[in-house]
């Protein structure tokens, strides 16, 4: 329905603006380019629309401001790292009273307690180690799974995303095989010897990976979120609990982006019973740290195998992992910031999002949908829900991404850069989601009267 000649000039019409409002941001990115690969401190920033990405100069709750003096609605949130808002008052406060006290000292402090005490309850697992990330944690529990299992092999759901852990960076071929997913940088080994690819909410591919009798662990978030929002289908995850159970593999649930459903994530709200679960981000407040609980009987498996003499040397941890300061940020963030209250409103404000993107889509006719997951919501281009990663990057148009994203951009809102996402926090507000979906609505008229 979009006509790409018309599609093209809007780009060069939004372009254009990107650089009129942004001249402070490109003499940062002509320096930048001096001293960093792309000009950008991570690769994947250059992913960004436009000709370079904006330099920040302040971010308070769910707005930031740019060197240039440009204000921007937030709906990015850091991709999840930011789902407090930026700089949250409590944890702000947190963060400087335990940076006067010591930031880092390789011995525990009383908010390792508090703070494992509450993701117990917030999650069911009764038992809680922290990491420096959700790529750490997801990196421990796979070793960890190998060790009580003796098993090889990791199944994986095609198209998913678990940071950059080496098993997870696989997906399907042409014949159903497991091969190295495009993109992947310097893979160790072939994927084939680590990693089993199946499709989301597809049981009997499940069984049938498990049934080879070699998977340590199943690693996968309950409903796909970094290709688009795949949502489980009904009985679908508590089948896969009892699959891992019949042919003795370890569950592992990622909760990172999914605790967008609420302050226990989709673990409490479908009574879930993995055998470990991972997180990170957001639990930080914006300070990096992951973590990972596990069930008492697998606690004492690891126990059994694992030597304290040589605990330091198995790969399991790091010295900046469960430091002082990133646990003083996960107490004053999960007991003042993200509460129960605030996931309420939250989730609140993300079907308001949904349904102004729903309206902007029917009143333009086009053959898009809306899927919600919570806090979050998320269109792709196609006409009904994916129930697999596959649909759902097919349902991806990089060409249309990045106008929108681009025209969003120069409207004052930030979608993550690596779809169209949008986040709720709990400093947004209903007028903050309301001028988005006036605001998408030009941009939806615009694409479809060329």
């Amino acid at each position: 329905m979009i006509n790409r000649a018309h599609l093209a000039q809007l780009m060069k019409i939004e372009e254009a603006r990107f650089l009129e409002r942004t001249p402070k941001s490109a003499e940062l990115f002509e320096q930048a380019k001096a001293v960093m690969p792309g000009g950008v401190p991570m690769s994947w920033m250059a992913k960004w629309p436009g000709a370079y990405p904006l330099f920040i100069k302040e971010a308070k709750g769910a707005h930031f401001t740019d060197v240039d003096g440009n204000s921007y609605i937030d709906f990015c949130l850091g991709d999840t790292g930011s789902m407090t808002g930026h700089s949250p008052d409590a944890t702000v406060a947190a963060i400087r009273e335990q940076a006067g006290q010591g930031i880092t000292a390789m011995l525990p402090t009383a908010d390792a307690v508090t703070v494992s005490r509450e993701l117990a309850r917030r999650f069911g697992l009764p038992l809680w180690q922290f990491t420096v990330s959700a790529t750490d944690a997801n990196r421990h529990v796979i070793r960890y799974s190998r060790a009580l299992t003796g098993k090889s092999k990791v199944i994986v759901i095609d198209r998913c995303y678990h940071g950059s852990v080496d098993e997870t960076f696989a997906t399907l071929g042409s014949n159903g095989e497991t091969v190295s997913r495009e993109g992947n940088i310097g893979a160790p080994v072939s994927l084939d010897q680590t990693t089993r690819v199946v499709e989301f909410n597809n049981i009997s591919a499940m069984e049938a990976a498990l049934a080879h009798g070699d998977v340590a662990a199943i690693l996968m978030e309950p409903a796909m979120t970094n290709v688009g929002i795949v949502l489980p289908e009904d009985g679908y995850l508590h089948a896969v609990g009892e699959l891992a159970k019949k042919y003795g593999a370890l569950w592992i649930i990622d909760e990172t982006h999914t605790i967008s459903v609420g302050a226990g994530g989709m673990t409490k709200d479908l009574s879930l019973a993995p055998d470990f679960l991972t997180i990170g981000k957001a639990i930080g407040g914006g300070i990096p740290t992951g973590t990972f609980g596990m069930t008492r009987e697998v606690a004492a498996r690891i126990a059994q195998v694992v030597e304290l003499e040589i605990i330091d040397t198995g790969g399991i941890g790091g010295t900046l992992a469960g430091n002082a300061l990133s646990l003083a940020s996960m107490r004053a963030t999960l007991t003042s910031v993200l509460t129960d209250e605030a996931f309420e409103k939250m989730i609140e404000l993300g079907t308001r999002w949904s349904d102004g993107v729903d309206e902007a889509i029917s009143l333009n006719s086009l053959p898009w949908h809306c899927n919600r997951l919570g806090a979050r919501g998320e269109y792709i281009f196609a006409p009904i829900a994916p129930r697999t990663g596959k649909e759902a990057a097919d349902g991806g148009d990089f060409e249309i991404e990045q106008y929108i994203h681009l025209r969003l951009l120069n409207d004052g809102f930030l979608l993550t850069p690596f779809h169209n996402m949008a986040l709720m926090s709990p400093a947004t507000t209903a007028a903050d989601v309301d001028a988005h979906t006036q605001a998408f609505k030009k941009v939806c008229a615009e694409l479809v009267n060329g």
